[in-house]
């Protein structure tokens, strides 16, 4: 009885510790601290403990990839004082309008909404020297700093507005897929997710381009008009199964997962699950958390509760201290 009970008690304990604990994905580096997506940014979120980092991919008139959350520059960047005329009709300025060079030469900022105000008022509010970086210098300073420090902190892109670049001349998934293959992170054993909210653009990633690497099927709600994609089908039964032929897992929003006013869960998570795929949904902010909730309850909610295999933050250190004293 003692040897069966001790078997039990190390078959229990292996499992414990054999269990994939779940990922700290860098929203945009550390944008909690920092302007988005710079390399300083970057650099924080590799200090905070990051298992991965976040890279917004949009190309450049060169065809270059830089690393930017949105097609736009004005909300990030100081671009209206460097370049007043090269707005487009609808008065926004687009960074496929500009050569690499050129956005080199702008300032990343703190995000703004179209007053000029910041998003987050509590955030940065500095007036540092912040660059845009590129897609190749993001891979460089994460390589450089796992080789200096032993670690195997990996890169997490998005390919951005695929439907969209392509209208204007561009192939950004081939773009994508190219650097992939010149740094070897074409592979499915590497540390890479690569995620797109264009469900026909994943299924081209996978079955035209030959991509090997880890796919994420992002999930966003169809009147953002984030793609083409009908997000109402991919949250179903037969949606998941259809992401599960090409995917690995989803990138959902967080209240797709949970009802916020009732802190229920939809089921979604444990649909994603029976079709094999892993959840990492957007985006734990501990500055924009619903009235009433506490960072410790929302954390519970997405670990324990709904248990997610890892989740976007702009808050990396809190989630990783949040996890090592569970």
């Amino acid at each position: 009885m003692k040897l069966c009970i001790l078997g039990l008690l190390i078959m229990i304990l292996s499992n414990q510790v054999s269990a994939t604990p779940p990922l700290v994905i860098a929203h945009r580096g550390a944008p909690g601290y920092l302007p988005e997506h710079t390399l300083e940014s970057v650099t924080l979120a590799y200090a905070q403990g990051a298992d991965y980092i976040e890279q917004d991919l949009v190309a450049t008139k060169d065809s270059k990839l830089i690393v930017l959350h949105d097609i736009h520059l004005e909300t990030v960047t100081n671009v209206e004082q460097i370049f007043p005329t090269r707005k487009r009709k609808d008065g926004r300025y687009y960074a496929l309008d500009f050569t690499l060079a050129e956005l080199k030469t702008l300032r990343v900022h703190e995000r703004q909404d179209a007053e000029g105000n910041q998003v987050f008022p509590l955030r940065y509010r500095g007036d540092g020297s912040f660059q845009i970086a590129t897609f190749e210098d993001q891979i460089e300073l994460i390589q450089q700093l796992n080789r200096q420090f032993g670690k195997t902190t990996g890169f997490y892109p998005e390919i951005k507005s695929p439907a969209w670049h392509l209208e204007q001349g561009i192939d950004i998934s081939q773009l994508v897929m190219n650097v992939l293959r010149k740094h070897n992170l074409d592979d499915a054993n590497k540390n890479i997710y690569v995620q797109c909210f264009d469900f026909a653009e994943t299924q081209r990633l996978r079955n035209e381009l030959g991509a090997k690497v880890k796919l994420i099927q992002l999930i966003a709600e169809n009147d953002w008009l984030e793609s083409p994609t009908d997000y109402d089908v991919l949250k179903t039964t037969q949606g998941l199964e259809a992401i599960a032929k090409v995917a690995q897992g989803i990138g959902p929003w967080i209240p797709q997962l949970v009802d916020l006013k009732t802190m229920q869960s939809t089921g979604y998570v444990a649909q994603a699950h029976n079709a094999g795929l892993k959840v990492h949904p957007y985006t734990f902010r501990k500055d924009a958390l619903p009235d009433d909730v506490t960072k410790q309850q929302a954390l519970q909610m997405l670990f324990k509760q709904l248990k997610v295999d890892g989740v976007f933050t702009d808050f990396t250190d809190t989630v990783v201290d949040f996890l090592g004293d569970k």
